[in-house]
């Protein structure tokens, strides 16, 4: 005889759309120009659980840059999708794309008080330079810098750069969209553009 499980007065949240059914195919296609993309070796994309009241359909990504023997190297972020049918009158269209970029700078760079600009300005040169057609960018750049005082170990300053933000894009094809905010990840984790090798000047 088989026993029951009673699961008192829980009830399983229900799916989001994304989750119960394909959805229209103009988000069906954004998804899947996410996941056919090419992405650099030096970064890892999973699967993640999207919110669910932002937008009717949705569709997230976690990116990690990886360092020497696929540890973290101090740049990590994620990447959400979110699609309207009706549209919304703030997004200028109905695929609207949210991106967070996290890392750890070197203080030389992390201190400058012109950092943010640079940063906002590392999005935006990344989604031109991918040929990524947008509308409506916004969001904001943090600049947190911390000291250390006494016999706690690391270096004296770490400087943790955030940049959160959001635009619309203009057809379903999002390859360039995800390159380019990869683009930025690998640029805020200190790794040189894809396909170019930073000589080393020390000595043999």
């Amino acid at each position: 005889m088989m026993n029951s499980v009673t699961t008192g007065d829980f009830t399983p949240p229900p799916p989001t759309p994304s989750e119960a059914g394909p959805g229209p195919d103009v988000f069906r296609r954004a998804v899947q120009s996410l996941l056919d993309a090419p992405v650099r070796r030096e970064v890892r994309l999973e699967p993640l659980r999207a919110p669910q009241r932002l937008a009717p359909y949705s569709y997230a990504v976690s990116a990690d840059v990886l360092g020497a023997h696929d540890a973290l190297d101090g740049a990590t972020g994620r990447l959400v999708l979110l699609h309207d049918p009706d549209g919304h009158e703030a997004w200028h269209g109905v695929l609207r794309l949210v991106a967070f970029v996290s890392a750890t700078l070197d203080e030389s760079i992390g201190v400058d008080p012109m950092l943010p600009t640079v940063g906002w300005s590392w999005l935006r040169s990344a989604l031109d330079e991918r040929g990524a057609a947008y509308r409506a960018a916004g969001g904001t750049v943090t600049q947190k810098t911390s000291t250390r005082f006494g016999d706690l170990h690391g270096p004296q300053t770490d400087v943790e750069f955030e940049l959160r933000a959001s635009w619309t894009a203009d057809d379903a094809d999002l390859t360039p969209h995800l390159q380019a905010y990869l683009d930025l990840l690998c640029t805020a984790a200190g790794l040189p553009p894809e396909g170019v090798t930073i000589l080393s000047s020390t000595g043999p």
